[in-house]
């Protein structure tokens, strides 16, 4: 199942960003590859490069891969509660008030790909288990509907947004 079988009523129109930047890749082949080259591009940089931020207020980089950690923790939560057909209505989650609790500048560049190489590899055997029905599962979530499969092309989609954005201003 590709992007391009999402119905609009499957995800608010503010993630159309991120599943335009998604590929043309099914789902969970999209993940996996995705994973990869964002590890291979995040291993070719340096500890020192990991904590520039290019503008005073901006994320470090440190930041910017621990706000794609917690994004895909949440969404990946999401797309389980709403495979199984949980009909509660999740709630949105503050991107600045993670990283600012996050302390991520404290962490060390392989501790956080450690991090990051473990989810993903989780978020994976996550999509894989899912079915057909169940990743066309609905769920409502930041007051608004969302389908399990727009989740995942949202994941892969937020991250190579980041990944761009480290490769034009940080770099």
């Amino acid at each position: 199942m590709t992007k391009d079988q999402l119905k609009t009523n499957e995800y608010n129109p503010y993630y159309q960003v991120y599943i335009d930047k998604a590929g043309e890749l099914d789902v969970i082949e999209g993940l996996k590859q995705n994973g990869d080259a964002t590890i291979s591009f995040l291993e070719s940089l340096s500890e020192e490069q990991f904590d520039y931020t290019y503008s005073e207020g901006k994320w470090t980089i440190k930041e910017l891969i621990q706000h794609i950690i917690d994004t895909e923790r949440v969404f990946a939560f999401r797309a389980l509660s709403f495979a199984r057909k949980d009909k509660t209505n999740l709630a949105g989650y503050e991107q600045d008030d993670y990283a600012l609790i996050s302390e991520a500048n404290k962490r060390s560049k392989q501790s956080l790909l450690h991090e990051y190489k473990a989810l993903r590899l989780s978020t994976v055997a996550l999509f894989e288990s899912f079915t057909d029905n169940m990743l066309k599962q609905m769920g409502n979530a930041s007051n608004s509907d969302i389908s399990v499969r727009a989740i995942g092309f949202i994941l892969i989609g937020h991250e190579n947004h980041h990944c761009q954005i480290i490769k034009e201003r940080y770099l």
